[in-house]
């Protein structure tokens, strides 16, 4: 039976704790397949020169780069500095699978599938020895044998089914997004899109409200 656990961190124990400050209003998505050095991010909410300048001067941050621009969202590749706690360092290893991450008003949200509930509470554990202010706000099990079923769409089962064979959820990852798309036909924008959907698609599946994981006898 895995385990899907939900945390929340402050900045100011792990990364952009300055940017936050500068831009409260600034919200930050974290790709679910995450590479441990160069994360992509995507920010809303906030100006490309203001978030630019804000990168620029956050001293958790080494280099950022934006990838792309569209609409009220932009995407950077960033490389945090060394020694930066980051989310997915000691929430994914021992097999932690990162299903969201997200930043907001100074706050770290995350939601992370274990193998079992030991595997969480090493995780957990490593956060707390290393002074972080973990807050664990649901703890959710699933089961093996529950129901199977799901509202993807075939393009996002197409998408994830090639990430997957791919070893685009692999860490370090085996292909980019990039080439990814370029074997699916589709553009870097929509492939990344589309994946966003799908792990909504699924982390809304798999999050049941407690009481409504059984039918009633």
């Amino acid at each position: 039976m895995s385990t899907i656990a939900e945390f929340r961190i402050p900045a100011a124990d792990t990364t952009l704790e300055a940017t936050f400050d500068r831009l409260p209003e600034l919200r930050v998505e974290l790709e679910a397949a995450v590479s441990r050095s160069r994360p992509c991010l995507w920010i809303t909410d906030a100006e490309r020169t203001a978030v630019d300048a804000a990168l620029a001067d956050d001293p958790s941050v080494e280099t950022s780069d934006l990838l792309v621009e569209t609409g009220d969202r932009l995407l950077y590749d960033v490389t945090f500095a060394p020694g930066a706690d980051t989310l997915w360092d000691r929430l994914l290893v021992d097999g932690g699978s990162l299903l969201e991450g997200w930043g907001t008003d100074g706050w770290w949200q995350a939601r992370v599938r274990y193998p079992d509930r030991e595997t969480l509470c090493r995780a957990h554990d490593r956060l707390v020895d290393r002074g972080i202010g973990v807050d664990l706000r649901r703890v959710t099990d699933v089961s093996p044998s529950s129901p199977s079923r799901t509202n993807l769409t075939a393009e996002q089962r197409e998408a994830l089914e090639a990430a997957l064979e791919r070893g685009y959820f692999e860490i370090p990852r085996e292909i980019s997004m990039e080439e990814l798309a370029d074997e699916l036909g589709i553009s870097h924008q929509a492939l990344s899109e589309r994946l966003r959907r799908a792990y909504e698609t699924l982390v809304d599946e798999e999050i049941q409200p407690i009481g409504e994981s059984e039918p009633p006898s």
